[in-house]
């Protein structure tokens, strides 16, 4: 049964009129993955996850090709709120803040539903690309624990091969006779992982950070009356997490650091949620009804260390070495009400759902301690300025209604509306049809057209940061600012989407389940980073914001930016998902299973500012057309023979093209060069994953050996003239094999 993408509660991912995958918790602890992000990467074709996981603060994953703002994350049903952190960093999802879904330990998790569908009209904005459910455990009994550990091994040659640990648990108890509390936890740390440069190998940059997480989920449920149930979830996560940044040469300041010195930026992230709820049935003559109301907040507190402000030093004789950069707090308070019920029209089935919600949405900006941003700031991770510093605040009210229909035997119809009014920026209305029509037990096909909207959130709104040294600055400007206004920024809109999407749900023989879905997405006014200005009038807008700029300073080492309705584009693709299930007798069981995601996007308008500029330029544009692979392929067989059970994964990722800067041997002229770029393209690769698992004492201990990239496949490495200081040596924008190679480990688990 499936809770995401319907109101009925009899429904089965294969009977639902949108695709659903189902990926239970047995199945992402198989991936040997430490995270969420990375085991949903590793087992659905449609999604994808970063190569650096967002340079390090935020791993977000992508779906269809989108970015991770327009995708919805729920937790048991409830919209989970999204991080603080803006991804500053250049790629596809510069300017994106995403949900954490590592914040939620594994042990945590039941299953997760991928709804790859628009939306909107049924959870509001964000649910364009589609969305993806996590259902935590409930049950009432039961210990579980594991420790995992593993490394990338052939990585020694070059740099760290990072090592890493992970300890999961979860169990349940009763809660007298009609109520469950369900405890889970997850510790797990990463070391830094710092892959060969072969050009300055002493510089740790091109690097994944280290980082150590420490989470907790309680779900629990109780019985209040016979009809009126009592629910409640708690997660809470920490985080610590320390990023290299470019490495500094002895002549930077050989009084303070004779040797040199590797800046790195520090965030103490805090992510925390809370969901208390009442649900119970006969309510005004049989209604089922759900009230319940979800705070969450994502703290994050960074600072700079192992570092330096040179200006700082030769004006005052001494400089600070670490400091605190800067703070994001980005919360989220929704209350639901949700009624819904069945009826018999005509004699045939119907079934109404309705509902309310209200969502309350802050975002702060805290900014840095003055040697951190004075005269040039901190080297590697200058801190905020107080220009950027602020608090906002935003009410969003919406009112749906949902209805299914059988009007013949054979076809489900489903109608669904909504309507939500924002305090700063106004109404959004979307609608949803889904047809489904049974030829016969082993064959249906369906269909589903809808419209949505993305809001734009309040970092895309009023975020900006302000970098000043003293031989350049740059900058990203708050849209609604004087200083964005003079590059010609206009007021953001919220994205509008239309989904259409047609498939067939087919069983040829016994034990073989295909599904096959085309789809397309159109999506104007998508907010991206763009305006793009360097120059004297970049120099005069950063000017405006209040920040004084060093004398004598050169407009072309100048840079401004910030974000806009920048452009419209069309996805289309086609998600084939089947599964088979082959008995060898006393040789076992293999569970087949076959993934595959085509998919493609295309620039459909591009806009102008006010100034008859266009927002984006070459390299902006790859980003959001060509930087996620063209396919993506899943293979999995699962063999189970006694007390053995073997897992072979083989991935291949399709094609991806960048347009990347000019940056070692060019021309002065190209080498950050915003209007000209080399393309390069990243062939399509095959990577193979195997886990062997033998199981002892009645199952209750497991113990496991696994590799992931057994071949240690990576990435096309980009020629000299494209590597920044020979250090960048992969395209990091785009999406698909990661840089890290084979990542080997072992884990062993005990059930009580």
């Amino acid at each position: 049964m499936i809770v995401t993408g319907t109101r009925d509660s009899h429904r089965t991912a294969r009977s639902s009129a949108s695709p659903i995958d189902i990926i239970t918790g047995a199945e992402l602890a198989r991936t040997g993955a430490l995270n969420i992000a990375d085991a949903l990467a590793r087992t659905d074709p449609s999604i994808n996850s970063s190569l650096l996981a967002g340079s390090g603060q935020v791993a977000g994953i992508r779906m269809r090709g989108l970015t991770p703002n327009e995708v919805l994350v729920l937790v048991d049903g409830k919209r989970r709120h999204t991080t603080g952190v803006v991804a500053t960093y250049s790629g596809p999802e510069h300017g994106t803040t995403p949900v954490d879904l590592n914040a939620i330990p594994l042990s945590a998790i039941d299953h997760i539903e991928v709804l790859r569908d628009g939306a909107a009209a049924m959870y509001g904005s964000d649910a364009i690309a589609g969305v993806v459910n996590i259902i935590l455990k409930k049950t009432d009994h039961g210990l579980n624990t594991s420790f995992q550990s593993g490394a990338h091994p052939f990585n020694y040659l070059y740099g760290s091969p990072g090592w890493d640990y992970q300890l999961n648990a979860d169990g349940g108890l009763k809660l007298g006779n009609d109520g469950y509390l369900h405890l889970s936890g997850q510790v797990y740390h990463a070391d830094h992982f710092v892959t060969g440069t072969h050009y300055r190998p002493e510089d740790y940059n091109f690097a994944t950070p280290e980082e150590t997480r420490e989470s907790l989920a309680i779900e629990l449920g109780k019985n209040i009356t016979e009809n009126v149930k009592f629910y409640a979830n708690v997660t809470y996560m920490h985080r610590h997490i320390q990023l290299y940044e470019t490495n500094r040469l002895p002549s930077i300041l050989p009084s303070v650091y004779p040797w040199g010195f590797n800046p790195s930026s520090v965030n103490e992230e805090n992510d925390y949620a809370a969901t208390l709820g009442l649900t119970g049935d006969h309510f005004l003559g049989g209604f089922h009804w759900d009230l319940s109301t979800t705070y969450g907040a994502d703290e994050s507190r960074l600072s700079t260390i192992n570092s330096a402000n040179t200006s700082y030093y030769a004006a005052y004789g001494w400089t600070p070495t670490k400091g605190f950069a800067e703070a994001y707090r980005n919360a989220q308070w929704t209350n639901n009400l949700d009624l819904s019920r069945g009826f018999v029209v005509l004699g045939r089935p119907l079934k109404l759902a309705f509902g309310a919600e209200h969502r309350l949405e802050t975002y702060d900006i805290v900014s840095g301690n003055a040697p951190t941003y004075l005269l040039g700031g901190l080297q590697g991770a200058p801190g905020l300025t107080p220009q950027s510093a602020g608090s906002w605040s935003r009410d969003i009210w919406a009112g749906y209604a949902d209805v299914g229909i059988s009007p013949v035997r054979k076809l489900d119809l489903d109608f669904a509306g909504r309507f939500e009014h924002y305090t700063d920026f106004g109404n959004a209305e979307s609608g949803k049809v889904s047809a489904r029509y049974e030829v016969s037990k082993r064959l249906a096909f369906r269909a589903t057209i809808s419209n949505g909207f993305r809001a734009p959130s309040l970092a895309e709104q009023h975020f900006s940061s302000l970098s000043v040294t003293p031989t350049g600055a740059s900058g990203s400007l708050a849209v609604n600012s004087a200083a964005a206004e003079l590059l010609g920024a206009t007021k953001l809109k919220p994205e509008r989407s239309t989904n259409i999407s047609g498939g067939v749900v087919f069983e040829p023989f016994p034990r073989l389940h295909v599904t096959a879905d085309a789809y397309q997405i159109t999506i104007r006014d998508r907010i991206l980073g763009g305006g793009n200005y360097n120059g004297a009038l970049a120099e005069e807008a950063i000017g405006l914001t209040g920040i004084a700029l060093p004398p004598g300073l050169d407009p072309s080492n100048v840079t401004a930016n910030y974000f806009s309705n920048a452009a419209s584009t069309r996805t289309q693709g086609v998600d084939i998902n089947a599964d088979y299930v082959t008995r060898f007798g006393r040789y076992g069981v293999v569970d087949w299973t076959v993934g595959i995601d085509l998919n493609r996007t295309r620039l459909h308008h591009l806009s102008n500012d006010a100034n008859g500029t266009p927002l984006l330029n070459a390299q902006a544009i790859g980003w959001i057309t060509t930087a996620t692979p063209r396919s993506k392929i899943i293979l999995n067989a699962r063999w189970t023979i006694g007390a053995w059970d073997v897992n072979v994964r083989q991935t291949r990722y399709g094609q991806t093209t960048g347009n990347l800067t000019y940056q070692v041997a060019a021309p002065a002229a190209l080498r950050y060069s915003i209007q000209q770029f080399a393309q390069f393209e990243n062939s399509p690769r095959w990577m193979t994953d195997l886990e062997v698992t033998r199981r002892f004492m009645s199952d209750r201990l497991r113990a496991t050996i696994g590799v992931n990239n057994l071949f240690n496949v990576r990435p096309r490495k980009l020629p000299l003239i494209l590597r920044y200081n020979g250090n960048s040596i992969y395209d990091t924008s785009s999406s698909g094999i990661p840089i890290t190679g084979s990542y080997w480990y072992g884990r062993v688990g005990y059930s009580f």
